[in-house]
């Protein structure tokens, strides 16, 4: 069965599209964000000027104009149909440990506003420095380690709100 996709272009206009229809256009790369596109005998100029894997959304611009871009892949079409949201995902505010480790540095206090990918501390754990960074946007409402501290895997470090 042939993979599915939904693209939202500017909040306004959807398009749907199949593995097939995308692996049908004529492209070249240029460099890493830059490509040319040939369609029905029409030439474009795409470049990729930022992009968000995670929340599989980009800002492309296509010949001088620039378009927003959220791509929803077949599992994201299931949960739509299914009337289920990953909006509607509960936001996790507590950073724990992923292991046991050593503290090796906190990068926040309490009262802190931190965005999504800010780093936290830094772990130390079979030898290797592990940096935590925040997993949403928010206010440090308490963090319960010192530099220095051993911490037990899924011990509570920091706590967003």
């Amino acid at each position: 069965m042939e993979k599915k996709y939904k693209v939202k272009v500017n909040d306004t206009f959807e398009y749907k599209f199949t593995d097939g229809q995308i692996t049908s256009l004529d492209i070249q790369e240029v460099s890493s964000t830059k490509f040319h596109v040939l369609k029905e005998n029409c030439s474009f100029k795409a470049e990729i000027i930022s992009s968000n894997f995670l929340k599989k959304h980009y800002t492309v611009k296509i010949n001088s104009n620039i378009y927003e871009i959220d791509i929803s892949d077949q599992l994201d079409l299931l949960i739509e149909e299914m009337g289920l949201s990953l909006g509607s995902a509960q936001i996790i505010n507590d950073i724990k440990a992923p292991m046991p480790g050593l503290i090796l540095d906190v990068l926040v206090q309490v009262g802190d506003t931190v965005k999504e990918g800010d780093y936290l501390l830094v772990l130390e754990a079979m030898k290797m420095e592990n940096t935590l960074s925040a997993l949403g946007d928010g206010v440090v409402k308490s963090v319960s380690v010192i530099k220095g501290e051993k911490v037990e895997k899924n011990q509570l470090l920091i706590e967003i709100e």
